[in-house]
């Protein structure tokens, strides 16, 4: 049974460095890119809670 542990992690192990192999660093446009597209959907999501807030608020007074 520890032997199936070992097994699994000695697998675990082979396939991240396998990923890890193939990454490579984004370079600074495509850094820019994704940071603009987190940043958008962070507001996108405190827009609807707010706005859901918001109606809440209207709808109970609360």
């Amino acid at each position: 049974m520890a032997e199936s542990y070992i097994e699994k992690l000695k697998k675990f192990l082979s396939e991240s460095k396998r990923v890890l192999m193939v990454t490579k660093k984004p370079g600074g446009k495509e850094y820019k890119m994704a940071a603009k597209i987190t940043g958008l959907g962070m507001l996108l999501i405190g827009l609807i809670g707010l706005i859901t807030r918001i109606l809440g608020y209207l709808i109970t007074g609360q």
